[in-house]
């Protein structure tokens, strides 16, 4: 990614304070059991380490660490029974999800020859979730449940760890990094317009303002003709191009994605989304001829991009790119009736990464349709008879935010060859029904698509961020 974040998971364990003088040996037991556990997460979180908490005391400690961090998700290790309160200090002050994991050591009890202190330490994870999650929804927060066992390995609790991470990930990005909006949304498109104030209230999320003047000089002082050229080169390797492409074709198209990587590393940007509306002549014309496929460059690097000023779908395809490694701009196209399919699709900026069936192509058109010039248009191939996620982000009347999500199969078949990028999509609800419900579900009229099924990561990013979602069709 042009720019790294890392997301911060607190992390401690409970077991109660009154078993460990009974049963010294539980000391050593749990000390290993812990530091086992914290061996699941992935290394590309942050663990903030709040221990192994036996008494409130501690549990103050640990939730004093992980306020000080600012933690996106709490893990909390069940090794036996615990009392809620050696949780609720960890906690309590904290406006993230806290997931239970409950793994058991052993698979089975071997009944004749298991005594109290192997009970308590190895066979009892279990005895207290119930408890937990009471006193989680009194106090009102977010919660989830893993259940497993640590002997033989267990790759769905392990899977579900992970998930939880990549969620997390999403919230990291958001309160570290920025969107920007250069210009404004297409006129007339209200379902895009939002406000920016609220944006970050309630999603964390920070805009930044940029003129079209100040993205014209952007690559007045880039110079260095090594960068340019290997840029240029990874231009060629991403794209066909019509016609055939050679360096000195794309070369201000190199300088200008050169350009645009240093300023969204210096702004710190994981968004960005715009819209140019005016004569297209002299540097304003070149740049917005090879716009889409400048921007495209930098979807490839985990920066989300989206055409028309649209910041409710870059936050989409931002999410999408971070959970599935693809994050691609989509709407709906068209409806094969004949066959009951959905076209969707998009022009404009686009993921490289989804382009797996082929390689992404490039060609010149002298309009951009709806849009003011014309120039380069980008169309990507996602992979065929292969599951497809999609998440629209809308809001409600009083502004809050939701998800609608829904998943669907890319199938193998014709597809519009004119440089816009279209997926042949089969619902399991059908063509006509998918258009009904998602359309219900009032999301703006921009989606992202990622390859694979994501939905239940999606809603695990849902409750980090605590927007209700639409579950349309899986």
């Amino acid at each position: 990614m042009l720019v790294d974040t890392k997301a911060r998971v607190g992390v401690f364990s409970i077991a109660l304070g009154a078993y460990l003088p009974q049963f010294p040996t539980l000391v050593p037991e749990f000390e290993s059991q812990y530091a086992e556990f914290k061996k699941r997460l992935p290394s590309t979180v942050e663990v903030v380490d709040g221990g192994l908490v036996t008494t409130k005391e501690m549990a103050m400690a640990a939730g004093d660490k992980f306020r000080a961090t600012d933690v996106d998700l709490v893990i909390m290790q069940l090794l036996t029974y615990a009392t809620s309160y050696n949780m609720l200090p960890a906690v309590r002050d904290l406006d993230v999800p806290v997931v239970l994991v409950n793994l058991q050591k052993k698979r089975a009890p071997d009944y004749a020859n298991t005594d109290t202190p192997t009970w308590l330490g190895e066979l009892y994870a279990c005895g207290a979730v119930g408890e937990m999650v009471a006193d989680l929804e009194r106090a009102g927060k977010r919660h989830a449940v893993i259940t497993g066992v640590v002997e033989g390995g267990d790759d769905q609790a392990q899977a579900e760890i992970e998930d939880w991470c990549r969620a997390a990930q999403v919230r990291r990005r958001f309160r570290d990094l920025n969107i920007a909006q250069i210009g404004r949304p297409y006129p007339g498109m209200m379902d895009l317009y939002i406000d920016e104030t609220n944006l970050y209230h309630r999603m964390w999320l920070y805009t930044k303002q940029f003129d079209w003047e100040k993205m014209w000089a952007i690559a007045d002082d880039v110079t260095d003709e090594k960068a340019i050229r290997e840029k240029a080169e990874d231009i060629l390797a991403t794209f066909d191009i019509e016609g055939g492409g050679t360096v000195e074709k794309v070369w201000d198209m190199a300088r200008y994605v050169v350009a645009f990587e240093k300023w969204v590393r210096d702004e710190k940007l994981g968004f960005v989304a715009s819209h140019y509306d005016g004569f297209a002549q002299g540097v304003a014309g070149k740049l917005d001829s090879m716009l889409i496929p400048a921007f495209s460059m930098l979807i490839k690097q985990g920066t989300a991009c989206a055409v028309e000023g649209d910041i409710k779908v870059a936050m989409a395809m931002g999410i999408m790119k971070v959970i599935s490694g693809t994050g691609q701009l989509s709407e709906m196209y068209s409806i094969d009736f004949d066959k009951d399919i959905c076209i969707i699709g998009h022009s404009g900026s686009g993921d490289a990464d989804i382009s797996q069936a082929r390689k992404p192509t490039m060609k010149i058109v002298p309009v951009f349709h709806g849009k003011t010039g014309g120039g380069y248009l980008t169309q990507f191939y996602p992979p065929v008879n292969t599951p497809i996620t999609y998440l629209g982000i809308t809001q409600d009347r009083d502004g809050h935010f939701k998800f609608v999500v829904a998943e669907g199969v890319n199938e193998d078949g014709p597809i519009f060859t004119f440089g816009d990028t279209n997926m042949r999509m089969r619902f399991t609800c059908g063509a006509r029904e998918f258009c009904n419900r998602w359309s219900e579900a009032g999301p703006t009229h921009h989606m992202a698509a990622g390859v694979g099924r994501h939905i239940d990561t999606l809603l695990k990013v849902a409750k980090i961020f605590n927007v209700p979602v639409d579950v349309v069709t899986r």
